[in-house]
């Protein structure tokens, strides 16, 4: 009982289970499993990176270091170019992360494959170290969203002592087996690309399940639109748990939505909802360019006049559902008017109500003027709804364009 309460102690938050969210245990035993192996695959790789530059057959250490220094240079110019792209990995935190894991696991595979092409090893290596490089970063960046959902108390820098702990075990464990298996593999690539190939089906296995296993609580435009269309159909808030179950890794991107055979099918959200939600990011461009969207004064006057009170603008253009956003806007603004987009989608396919264009539609009676006033009415209790069982509807997480416009209104 000792061991376990210390156990406990070092590698749980204190408080546990009540300090964190239900899907924090399921997460780190994935995790954990998927760290082992991470290490394992690690080990094997560095290696057949040894092997290549020569050290094991006596070759001058001041020319292997080097080598290991210019491929290790190289590699880390990946990371400070793909930091500028940081808002994407908080839109699709799971998506990325997974992402990352291919990246790193493809990293390690051309390290293995360097005492085959040892004249190769600089170009190999660079290229593997800035795949390796990227991950890293990415899988940082996705880690503090999941931590910070994580934290029930607020106790988020126990949570990620608590992680790194965790981490530091599967560290320990996998780089033990990583290096009792090297022994046995040798300097046979062959034997080394097969260990690899198992080990890296473990790895991505576990970090699939560890991601499905997340309850994101934070509101990106899919699951924003699912929430919301699900609402306007039942009249009820969706739970975080379906939602995330029917969220797929990459919304935008199909064909890289890697969703497993046997999760469980959601019974509460509807086909209808899933649908929307589907289409609407698709058709959704968050921070349009005005001049894009409108060609004549009176659509402008017209669609400035409708929306004088809010921090956006909506309308339809080619099938798209274009947001402008003015200076003023704010995530909740932009929240909001999601909600708007999602009314219009329902007008569109309950009620047949198409655009005739933006000066037409913000006439009194037009979509834009009844879906505008029906989320003025509604916004307030779609929030409340959502909160109550658990979204935090703070504002929308999204990667709008950078466009912005300040209208000006004459004074009389």
């Amino acid at each position: 009982m000792k061991s376990r309460d210390l156990v406990m102690r070092l590698l749980l938050p204190e408080g546990f289970p009540d300090s964190v969210t239900s899907d924090y245990l399921d997460y780190s035993l994935w995790r954990g499993v998927q760290g082992v192996a991470s290490q394992v695959s690690g080990v094997l790789a560095t290696q057949a990176l040894l092997y290549a530059v020569g050290l094991g057959k006596g070759a001058i250490p001041t020319a292997a270091a080097i080598n290991w220094v210019l491929k290790d240079g190289i590699g880390y110019l990946s990371k400070i170019m793909l930091s500028k792209y940081g808002r994407h990995f908080d839109v699709n935190p799971k998506g990325w992360r997974l992402f990352a894991d291919l990246l790193e696991n493809a990293a390690f595979g051309l390290e293995i494959l360097t005492p085959s092409f040892p004249h190769l090893f600089v170009l190999i290596g660079a290229i593997a170290g800035a795949g390796r490089s990227a991950a890293t970063l990415i899988q940082a960046a996705t880690r503090s969203c999941f931590y910070a959902g994580f934290a029930a108390q607020r106790n988020f820098a126990e949570v990620i002592a608590k992680g790194e702990a965790q981490g530091m075990i599967s560290k320990s464990i996998g780089i033990g087996l990583g290096i009792a298996l090297a022994n046995c593999i040798g300097s046979s690539t062959s034997f080394a690309l097969a260990s690899f190939g198992v080990v890296t089906w473990i790895h991505m296995y576990c970090n699939l399940k560890s991601y499905q296993s997340i309850q994101l609580r934070t509101l990106n435009p899919y699951r924003a639109s699912l929430v919301f269309s699900e609402y306007l159909l039942s009249g009820q808030a969706p739970s975080i748990k379906e939602v995330n179950a029917e969220e797929p890794l990459f919304p935008a991107i199909p064909f890289l939505n890697l969703l497993s055979a046997n999760r469980e099918r959601s019974v509460v959200l509807s086909s209808e909802a899933k649908q929307a939600a589907s289409e609407i990011e698709l058709r959704l461009q968050l921070g349009s360019k005005l001049s894009d969207i409108v060609s004549n004064k009176e659509d402008v006057l017209a669609l400035f006049n409708l929306y004088k009170d809010e921090g956006y603008i909506l309308t339809e253009q080619e099938g798209k559902f274009c947001v402008v956003l003015k200076e003023s806007c704010s995530p909740q603004d932009m929240l909001k008017s999601l909600f708007q987009v999602n009314y219009l989608y329902w007008l569109e396919r309950n009620a047949g109500i198409e655009s005739r264009g933006a000066s037409n539609d913000c006439r009194q009676g037009g979509r834009l003027q009844i879906s505008l006033e029906y989320v003025q009415r509604e916004f307030n209790h779609v929030k409340i709804d959502s909160e109550s069982v658990g979204w935090v509807t703070d504002g929308l997480i999204a990667r709008p364009l950078p466009n912005r416009i300040r209208p000006v209104y004459a004074t009389v």
